[in-house]
């Protein structure tokens, strides 16, 4: 599946990708976007389901004082195995960027964040910032994580980082003096970690729906 957006001057545009394919499906999906001058551009990838999924995410930054919002939440079980791939360039000066992609794993499930900025040597004034985060629940799900920045401009101002962790004991030990189960304590920090992503969502059904999951 291939997706390309080509943002004229001054344009606003979201994307929104909810996949949620059934537990033996494959999925291979591209989006590329392209932004003029001025261009906002906003992407939302929730992935649900699917065996085995792969999401690649190219963006662009090619008129002066355009800008890209990157957001990604992935919530995997069993024996599910993810992959999101981004890459963010920034080839004016005063473009601006930021990515924020967070995955809850439970069960065998595996999950893979490779996450790049480029910045050219004529994009100054660039400001970027990268970060995934991530929220393992069982002690065989794994997470791979690799953001990376490669930069050729000298007056930039960027950032990139990642986590990797389990639900806080303190957290789950003052849930559960309050009386809450194991199941819903865990539940209840799970829903605070993704909150985040998903208060970004504007369309008030798909927020809903995320926020019932």
């Amino acid at each position: 599946a291939v997706t390309e957006i080509v943002g004229g001057e001054g344009a606003a545009i979201e994307h929104y990708l909810l996949q949620r394919q059934g537990e033996g499906g494959f999925h291979v999906g591209a989006l590329e976007a392209r932004l003029d001058r001025q261009c906002t551009f906003a992407s939302h990838s929730v992935t649900l389901a699917g065996s085995l999924v792969r999401n690649d995410t190219h963006v662009v930054l090619d008129g002066e004082g355009s800008e890209c919002n990157l957001n990604g939440l992935y919530l995997l079980d069993g024996k599910q195995h993810v992959d999101n791939h981004t890459e963010i360039e920034h080839c004016r000066p005063h473009t601006r960027s930021h990515e924020l992609y967070k995955g809850i794993l439970s069960g065998s499930a595996r999950g893979v964040f490779n996450g790049k900025i480029f910045v050219h040597k004529d994009a100054q004034k660039t400001d970027a910032r990268q970060t995934n985060k991530n929220l393992l629940l069982s002690e065989n799900a794994v997470v791979n994580t690799k953001p990376q920045l490669e930069i050729y401009a000298d007056d930039v101002k960027c950032s990139h980082g990642s986590t990797v962790g389990q639900l806080d004991r303190d957290a789950l030990f003052y849930l559960r003096s309050r009386g809450i189960g194991m199941r819903d304590a865990q539940s209840l920090l799970s829903y605070a970690f993704a909150s985040e992503v998903v208060g970004r969502i504007n369309i008030a059904p798909l927020r809903a729906q995320l926020n019932d999951y």
